[in-house]
């Protein structure tokens, strides 16, 4: 047993030597934080950066069954709900008494398919299913205050394969004509979210497309701990694309340990907890850092450096890709396993891994390129006991490529590489 934890310790010290160089990463959202900047990993440079003040709704497109209905609560807006009886729509009330029986509602900080609107009263937050049409038809009336003391009540009219909706502005006396407009999921096939701004009618681009993306840095809602419970309040940080996953680890020092990496779907996990508000500037946490796993499965470990403020709205921080850093990994105390050598001279690997009880479920490992495809696929033993199988990966070119190994529910990736 000590000769195979040295031997895997080994891989593991070599695995670290390869890890690619630190690089600093950059964003800029503008004095008091006007924009949205998106940050692309292997695109660093790109300027997808949209204005806040660009849009007021986001409508979840990538599917024809599923939806959300996100408001813009980074340029102030307010939702609430007002009537959940449809046929008081001619009558929707502004006055400060009235508000008073109005429910305000959020977007999720974790989920980006839970938006404001689903939080409502009906069966599906909005609306109800009509199981003749397998629409979902409008129910609930919302109205949408501006920080100009504007105000539009909103209603959704129907939901399949994308959003019919009526709006209408006070205009200070009385409710404006109606207003209605469709926004179909096939527009923008490459987004995850479609936008529309009521201020000016039209529907707009406040986003990249999905794969231009990895972190958005914003404005947003979350429920912040004050008093010792927790309130509704705006912050500022980052959250991440649906398709990653985020492990946010404490390393005093700044000392890079990936022993316990949790990695949570919650797109709040980075999150804004990494700064401190001292009444003049920020402080950064510079023991935090954050492992940010992309869909292919590549790692990138994140610290951050500096915050600005809302004078320039300049976020720095420190990234480096780490996949190849976390070349032993176990789960549930159950595998442990390793790659040598990394990187191939020859396109032959050989993956150790030591099964420390038999397991029901059959393992197996795959390998992928960088666009994705599967390009190799083999069984792995499933019972306990140590093992060293050699791969001949002589068949693909040479590259970067990313291996999972799969135990039931449970998946361990590493990047390869193949000279």
């Amino acid at each position: 047993m000590k000769k195979r934890i040295l031997f895997l310790a080994a891989i593991l010290v070599s695995s670290f030597a390869s890890a690619q160089a630190v690089q600093q990463g950059t964003v800029t959202m503008g004095p008091a934080y006007a924009n949205q900047a998106f940050f692309k990993f292997s695109n660093p440079t790109a300027n997808n950066v949209y204005p806040h003040s660009s849009w007021d709704l986001a409508f979840y497109r990538k599917s024809s069954f599923s939806f959300a209905t996100r408001i813009n609560d980074a340029k102030g807006i307010e939702i609430y709900q007002v009537s959940n009886n449809i046929s008081n729509w001619a009558t929707v009330d502004v006055s400060t008494a009235a508000q008073s029986s109005w429910t305000r509602l959020y977007n999720s900080d974790t989920v980006w398919t839970e938006g404001a609107l689903e939080q409502g009263t009906a069966t599906y937050g909005w609306g109800e299913y009509n199981p003749a049409n397998h629409h979902v038809t409008g129910s609930i009336i919302f109205v949408l205050k501006y920080p100009n003391g504007t105000y539009k009540k909103f209603k959704m009219d129907d939901f399949f394969a994308g959003y019919t909706f009526t709006y209408s502005t006070w205009n200070g006396t009385a409710w404006g004509a109606d207003q209605t407009q469709v926004v179909s999921n096939t527009s923008n096939p490459n987004n995850i979210f479609n936008y529309f701004s009521l201020e000016t009618n039209a529907p707009v681009i406040a986003e990249p497309a999905s794969a231009d993306w990895d972190l958005i840095f914003t404005k947003f809602t979350t429920d912040y701990p004050m008093g010792g419970s927790t309130t509704k309040y705006q912050v500022t940080g980052a959250l991440h694309h649906p398709d990653v996953k985020v492990a946010k680890n404490n390393e005093p020092g700044g000392v890079m340990n990936t022993a316990n990496l949790n990695f949570a779907t919650a797109i709040n996990t980075i999150g804004y907890d990494w700064k401190t508000f001292t009444g003049s500037t920020y402080t950064i946490d510079g023991n935090k850092a954050y492992y940010v796993k992309l869909a292919n499965g590549s790692v990138y470990r994140v610290v951050f450096t500096s915050f600005v403020g809302s004078s320039t709205g300049v976020i720095t921080f420190n990234y480096q890709d780490v996949t190849a850093s976390l070349g032993t990994e176990s789960f549930e105390d159950k595998i442990a396993f390793g790659i040598y050598p990394n990187p191939s001279l020859d396109k032959k690997i050989n993956l150790i891994y030591d099964l420390k009880e038999n397991m029901d479920t059959k393992n197996k490992v795959s390998i992928y390129s960088m666009t994705g495809a599967k390009v190799f696929e083999t069984a792995i033993d499933n019972t306990q006991g140590f093992y060293n199988k050699e791969i001949n990966l002589s068949s693909l070119g040479s590259g970067i490529y990313i291996l999972n190994l799969e135990a039931g529910n449970n998946v361990i990736t590493k990047k390869v590489i193949l000279k």
